[in-house]
């Protein structure tokens, strides 16, 4: 067993406080409480149910559903990525700015997993799809910048730098060679669909709000 978790910009450290970043993995945490607290009937009610989105129901939950999760795992890794590359595109988008991309991004993310299973009525939700988003404004506007990953397998492990590129296309790869399982409740599902989704929406408009007065010099460690 292997894999990688990628830890932050090790080329160009946030030069602002990341006001819109933390105050998502904030939501999400208090979202994920609720969840626990009040169990499926919260969980049913606020994600996103394609068959009824569909149907003209519930809009809404193309929103909330983006602030939910399935598990602890779930919750732990997706916030990892987003303090990971969403402070630096905060940074180069502006609080503002920035808090519009993800939550359209988002909103993209998870109708492109409703059209491609239209008719389901298993729950979809997670923050995936807008951080997916994220990350494909990431390489875009940092395609150089070296990313500081842990990586491991079975009982070998280091700290290593990985060009972004490099980094975020082999995310993009697996994406793609596993699409078309779609995310459960408490199963451990993956939208995959929606990741792809949100990902080519962050390439194709990155440019339009990133802000050039905004964007740092590299600098390498």
């Amino acid at each position: 067993m292997g894999g990688f978790i990628p830890l932050g910009d090790a080329s160009r450290p946030p030069t602002r406080f990341a006001v819109v970043t933390i105050l998502i993995i904030v939501l999400n945490a208090w979202m994920f409480m609720k969840e626990l607290a009040y169990g499926d009937r919260f969980i049913w009610v606020w994600s996103a149910v394609p068959i009824r989105i569909i149907h003209g129901h519930a809009w809404i939950t193309l929103l909330t559903s983006m602030f939910m999760h399935a598990s602890w795992m779930h919750i732990i890794c997706n916030m990892i990525y987003l303090w990971a590359f969403g402070r630096e595109i905060e940074n180069a988008m502006g609080p503002f700015r920035f808090a519009v991309f993800y939550l359209i991004g988002g909103i993209v993310a998870m109708s492109a997993q409703i059209l491609g299973d239209p008719f389901s009525r298993i729950p979809a939700l997670g923050a995936s799809g807008a951080i997916a988003a994220v990350m494909g404004a990431f390489l875009i506007t940092f395609p150089r910048d070296r990313i500081k990953t842990f990586v491991f397998f079975l009982i070998f492990f280091r700290i290593t730098l990985i060009p972004a590129a490099l980094l975020i296309g082999f995310w993009f790869l697996m994406q793609v060679l596993n699409l078309g399982t779609v995310a459960q409740v408490r199963t451990g599902g993956v939208a995959y669909l929606a990741h792809i989704g949100g990902f080519l929406f962050g390439i194709a408009t990155a440019r339009l709000f990133v802000s050039p007065q905004r964007m740092t010099y590299r600098r390498f460690s």
